[in-house]
């Protein structure tokens, strides 16, 4: 996303008028889920500032009687209890979970990945809790990819267990085109025991050089086993320049400030194209 990414965390580029990450944050607190940690690195202070409050704003909001912005601006700093560490290294996905331990001690947590915006009426981390709470076993969240996608992401031995869920029983990350299992991809989330942190602790770096979260839990699943959910909602890429235009025009068109005059204007503009 260059040179849009230099100034600006991709977590941070708004969908109509809410940045990615508040998304992420609210689909969590639909969840059901209290307490989250966020994973920083350099330059992206932008973000702990996002939740945060802004004294100076809120007063002008108030002193001008725009009660409504007030409580809107308000209500982001009161979504959960919310928390930052910055990963001094970029080592992976992997060791930004690592970096997670002693946050989440010994409980089942959820991963929810930046570039992943997932909007629908069942939230994608729900469903898998809930799969958590039937199989007592780690939980992904998948998809269907094309097949000039799947060797950009990971590649999972899956087998149904009923409606849109599966048991996995391996996976490789960014495979070559000989070792594709099926076509189904972990996109965006995953709910993991605490035993992953071990795991983790003793995963050597993978593809691109990094300790990557997949082969921590392909070890994971060669070991007890994980489930798959092929969740709904619709997921948006936040890593690429047509995954964020589609995202700003779906929302646009639902959404309640916008979505009578952005209709009228994508049917005119319809009307110009070849």
């Amino acid at each position: 996303m260059l040179p849009a990414s230099k100034a600006m965390p991709k977590e941070m580029y708004p969908i109509v008028d809410k940045p990615a990450i508040q998304y992420i944050v609210e689909e969590a607190v639909a969840s059901g889920i209290e307490d989250i940690l966020i994973i920083t690195n350099r330059g992206k202070g932008i973000i702990e500032d996002h939740f945060d409050h802004a004294v100076e704003l809120e007063q002008r909001l108030e002193a001008s009687g725009k009660t409504s912005m007030l409580e809107e601006v308000n209500s982001i700093t009161n979504l959960a209890n919310i928390y930052f560490i910055r990963q001094k290294e970029t080592k992976g996905l992997g060791h930004a979970v690592y970096c997670a331990k002693s946050f989440v001690g010994d409980e089942p947590f959820a991963v929810l990945y930046g570039d992943d915006v997932i909007i629908g009426e069942d939230p994608a981390c729900a469903q898998l809790c809930r799969a958590y709470e039937e199989y007592g076993l780690g939980v992904v969240g998948i998809k269907e990819v094309t097949v000039e996608q799947i060797v950009s992401y990971s590649s999972l031995k899956v087998q149904p267990l009923r409606d849109n869920i599966y048991a996995v029983s391996d996976m490789i990350e960014k495979p070559a085109p000989d070792k594709i299992f099926s076509l189904f991809s972990i996109l965006g989330r995953c709910v993991l025991p605490p035993s992953i942190f071990d795991i983790l602790e003793n995963t050597p770096p993978g593809a691109g050089g990094e300790i990557q979260l997949t082969d921590a839990m392909r070890t994971l699943t060669l070991k007890e086993g994980m489930t798959g959910v092929d969740f709904t909602g619709k997921r948006y890429d936040m890593g690429n320049k047509l995954g964020i235009l589609k995202a700003i025009c779906e929302v646009a068109l639902t959404h309640p400030q916008v979505e009578e005059g952005f209709r009228a204007y994508i049917k005119e503009l319809v009307k110009t194209l070849d």
